[in-house]
């Protein structure tokens, strides 16, 4: 049993804990809804980033309007991100924090299939996707497979590489730093 000053402690590293700004989709047609939620910790293989861009591609737009079957819902859309690496995951070489890398469509192949082997895991068996199956760039961080994540050295800004990410038409870029939440 806690005591009444116990308790306090606890709610107050509760709301001082870092938190991150998301845009969520619930159920399909509805509008995305602003959260604020926990800033996630990278898992093996796995980078934290923040955000720095993430245009809208049509594809989140079939997520939203539910013309894709089955997605991960709740979920964060969002698959043209461009961020800064702030935390790598056990495990985690050829990335290191403070880089700034892109993240596309494909979030994760099996690795085992014959497409996999083949080196063409666009084309996997069991793909997972960002922004549908893990949550997506919408958001002020985001987490992502290391492997997935392309360095970006280039000198293109943050907004204006986010399309880039993904080659569907279309595009509309965001500079989520100038939306508030």
């Amino acid at each position: 049993m806690h005591t009444t000053s116990q308790a306090h402690s606890f709610d107050c590293a509760e709301r001082l804990a870092p938190t991150m700004r998301a845009m969520v989709l619930n159920a399909a047609l509805l509008p995305l809804e602003p959260e604020r939620r926990s800033i996630p910790q990278p898992g093996p293989g796995e980078l934290r980033l923040r955000v720095l861009a993430c245009a809208v591609c049509r594809t989140d737009l079939h997520v939203v309007d539910g013309e894709l079957p089955l997605p991960v819902l709740p979920i964060v859309p969002g698959h043209e991100i461009v961020g800064v690496v702030e935390a790598l995951g056990a495990g985690v070489e050829g990335h290191r924090a403070g880089e700034r890398v892109g993240v596309p469509w494909l979030g994760h192949s099996c690795g085992c299939c014959a497409f996999c082997a083949d080196g063409r895991e666009n084309l996997c068996d069991a793909p997972r996707f960002t922004g549908y199956h893990r949550d997506g760039g919408f958001a002020s961080h985001v987490i992502a497979e290391a492997a997935f994540c392309l360095p970006l050295s280039m000198p293109e800004t943050d907004s204006g590489f986010a399309p880039g990410a993904c080659e569907a038409k279309g595009q509309q870029p965001v500079d989520l730093r100038q939306q508030r939440v």
